[in-house]
């Protein structure tokens, strides 16, 4: 890049970078005036200061940068919010502090939440343990230098810093998460807040805002409890999302109603930490459901990968009829030119391959949406071709290994299915039953797989001589990583249940003498012959 594209660049982001700057600047010190509650000694010792989240936000997305906005934002505060209790110098120096107290830990929330700052249950207790420990060195060094320049009296040195470190930690810990979606999730807070639950659970906020505070008021706050449900449903239903919103407008209905009231510092108090606590357990449970939404997607993109790792047996397999057709008629052509022979052999040779090659195609082309959506491909299918078809695939390997595999009482009948779904079920349940028999001794190794009718629905048994699975290994059995095996992942069958539920059936298993699978499945067609 030339200096001239450079330098040009440089000068379109100036504006934008100074308004920016001065936008920040304008909305911090509003935030400062509309927390200034009660304030201890005329100081910037509030029971609630919003602002510093607002700065620890901005910190996390723009870096260093915004260190010189934000010590002009802390330095206008002092003059116009506070009409500048201490001289020039010493506000100069209180707000270096603030500054670089705070810059140092919005650094280190900036490195350790890479983007992510609620995203599990650790990096919310991380997150709270930097907020913390960090108010509580800031707000140490700050109370100190007021103590020491005789802007806090003798012996309420204790006083002070505890009132301005829980001020600063509640203001964080309520607002932060807000302002931190407003800043970084912008899109994902404008669609939460069209949903009509959103709305719901706000009024729901509100209405328990005035019973607490409104009925409550007078009697010492005894309906408090009443705030949590709006905050429980929000984190429940929507996450960390929810509770940032819900937490948000509670904190912002505490401080309305502490106006309106008239309330005493004390109660003031009081009532922060119930905010913080409030906020913290909406952040908690927000953050478990998080974790957990995001276990059953990666779970499901598991079991989808397993599920196309066994269609991908089941293709093997079929891809080799027109591949192995393919070498024959490509056999074939190259006798024909050779000898010679007649144009029209060779040309429906060729159109032989042609068709072949758009089966192979269709058959990958299947694996491949199966991969993208999860999609099917529903036909119609004679069961006992179906069953014939995999059995068929077993029959060497069980003969060699002293197995008796035998289909009967297969009705001729029709199903709607995806063929290769259902033969990857059927081979997974096949497969199982080979390792069950072979813990028999030679003479005692059977599998039987068997089929029968009850009204359109179609159940396909398939039966070994094996050890069979007690109560409770069924109760488990189909959960995934659950296995019986030493080498087993524990998929086949989770997969091979959700294929079954995906076509409207279903898998089971029973108990008793020997393994026992049943598929069940809706027909498609007549049954002819049940016997």
């Amino acid at each position: 890049m030339s200096a001239s594209v450079k330098n040009n660049e440089a000068m379109r982001s100036t504006p934008s970078s100074l308004f920016g700057g001065l936008a920040f600047v304008a909305v911090y010190v509003l935030l400062d005036w509309a927390s200034y509650l009660h304030p201890m000694y005329g100081l910037n010792i509030t029971p609630w200061n919003p602002s510093l989240a607002l700065g620890l936000v901005v910190w996390s997305r723009v870096g260093r940068l915004v260190a010189i906005p934000w010590f002009a934002a802390i330095l206008i505060g002092e003059v116009v919010v506070r009409g500048l209790p201490a001289t020039l110098t010493v506000t100069l120096l209180l707000s270096a502090v603030l500054t670089i107290g705070y810059g140092i830990m919005a650094e280190i929330l900036r490195r350790r939440s890479g983007g992510r700052l609620l995203h599990d249950r650790f990096r919310l207790l991380a997150w709270l343990a930097v907020v913390v420990a960090g108010t509580l060195v800031t707000s140490t060094v700050y109370i100190s230098l007021l103590y020491a320049v005789g802007l806090i009296p003798v012996g309420d040195w204790g006083v002070a810093l505890v009132r301005f470190w829980v001020g600063d930690c509640v203001g964080i810990v309520v607002t932060m998460p807000f302002f931190w979606l407003l800043l970084h999730d912008r899109n994902a807070l404008g669609r939460l807040f069209m949903r009509k639950e959103t709305a719901a659970y706000i009024v729901l906020a509100v209405a328990a805002l005035w019973l607490s505070f409104g009925l409550g008021g007078e009697g010492e706050f005894q309906y408090f409890y009443l705030l949590f449900p709006p905050i429980v449903w929000a984190a429940a239903r929507q996450g960390v999302h929810g509770a940032a919103i819900a937490a948000f407008i509670l904190q912002a209905g505490i401080i309305v109603a502490v106006q309106w009231q008239n309330l005493v510092a004390v109660t003031v108090f009081e009532l922060q930490m119930l905010g913080a606590v409030l906020a913290f357990v909406g952040f908690f449970i927000g953050a478990v459901v998080d974790e957990k939404q995001r276990v059953s997607k990666e779970l499901s993109q598991t079991l989808r990968l397993a599920a196309a790792g066994e269609m991908a047996a089941a293709l093997a397999h079929e891809l080799n009829q027109p591949l192995t057709a393919l070498s024959a008629y490509g056999s074939a052509c190259r006798k024909l030119l050779s000898s010679g022979g007649d144009d029209e052999r060779l040309r429906d040779t060729i159109e032989r391959m042609v068709g072949e090659s758009h089966r192979a195609a269709e058959v990958v082309r299947r694996l491949r949406d199966f991969f993208r959506t999860g999609a099917t491909r529903l036909e119609a299918i004679r069961l006992p071709e179906l069953v014939g078809t995999v059995v068929l695939q077993f029959a060497d390997k069980a003969a060699m290994q002293g197995i008796e595999l035998t289909a009967a009482s297969l009705p001729e009948c029709k199903l709607f299915a995806d063929r290769l779904q259902i033969e990857v079920v059927l081979r997974n349940l096949i497969a199982n039953a080979v390792d069950a028999v072979l813990e028999r001794p030679a003479g005692q190794r059977r599998i039987v797989v068997t089929a029968d009718v009850a009204g359109r629905r179609l159940r396909i048994t398939v039966k070994d001589s094996g050890a069979g699975l007690t109560a409770e290994q069924i109760l488990r059995v189909f959960e995934a990583f659950q296995s019986t095996k030493s080498s087993g992942l524990g998929l086949g069958l989770a997969v091979s249940r959700a294929i079954a539920q995906a076509h409207g059936g279903d898998l089971v298993a029973a108990s008793g003498e020997g393994g026992e699978f049943v598929l069940t499945l809706p027909l498609g067609g007549e049954v002819e012959d049940v016997s």
